[in-house]
């Protein structure tokens, strides 16, 4: 994935995931970043991809909430429990009134871990056993999985509710059910996310329109809202370099105030 910023930093990050190597500490995902100098190719530094990744994925996500959810949203499920599932809380914990947060993956015992995590980290989660009910009150929820069958339906999602689709980034992958996806007002990272199997399956059986799909920039900007008469709203994320940069740039930013770099 690489990315450069004109008369700054270029960045080239390599990723492995190794979904059957899932249950190892830190799980599937490996990676490793280059910062590069753009301006005359000298190497700044090796970060930590795997650091780097999980964190922008949070914080891009957080920033499409702070748009898209109730800015009152008190209760977060975090379906999955892998290092994006512990950045996912602690970054929704920082930026919304939290008074609780479920945790549900499919190893029981990875969902109890991630929630001790957590509460030895001051936040009020807990681990639940039903998805079902781990999902009935969420005002949002955050879905961080290699699932390639859907996990949400219609019926567990309130009216209302925020949801954060993040793990499917193939044609392959599925988080949602294409009726939950159909009723929500969508944004995505990028046209890219568009071929993620969350949303290609739905467009192709006719149940989405493409023109009708936002991009998080357009909705920053102000250039395009959501449509209103929608149930939920819906940010659909496969990852861009762009966001890898910018926290790239704070890591190295941060190297050359210690004296570092």
């Amino acid at each position: 994935m690489p990315v450069a910023r004109d008369g700054g930093m270029a960045l080239v990050k390599l990723v492995t995931v190794h979904p059957a190597l899932g249950t190892r500490p830190g799980g599937a995902l490996r990676s490793v970043a280059l910062a590069i100098d753009a301006t005359n190719g000298e190497t700044i530094g090796l970060i930590d991809g795997h650091a780097l990744t999980t964190r922008r994925t949070a914080a891009t996500s957080v920033l499409a909430a702070r748009a898209l959810a109730r800015p009152d949203a008190s209760r977060l499920t975090i379906v999955g429990a892998g290092a994006v599932a512990a950045a996912l809380a602690e970054a929704y914990a920082a930026s919304f009134p939290l008074t609780g947060i479920a945790v549900w993956a499919r190893r029981a015992e990875a969902a109890e871990a991630l929630a001790a995590q957590l509460r030895d980290k001051g936040l009020p989660a807990r681990a639940d056993a039903d998805l079902d009910a781990a999902i009935s009150d969420a005002e949002i929820i955050a879905t961080a999985t290699l699932s390639t069958e859907p996990l949400l339906t219609p019926a567990m999602v309130r009216d209302g509710a925020h949801l954060d689709l993040i793990g499917g980034y193939t044609a392959a992958m599925r988080e949602a059910e294409p009726r939950l996806t159909a009723s929500a007002a969508i944004v995505v990272d990028s046209s890219a996310a568009l071929d993620a199997g969350d949303l290609a399956a739905p467009i192709a059986d006719g149940l989405i329109d493409p023109a009708g799909i936002i991009t998080l920039s357009q909705l920053l900007r102000g250039d395009r809202v959501p449509s209103p008469d929608r149930r939920i709203t819906l940010f659909k994320s496969v990852g861009l370099a762009i966001e890898d940069l910018a926290a790239a740039e704070m890591v190295v930013a941060g190297w050359r105030r210690a004296g570092a770099a």
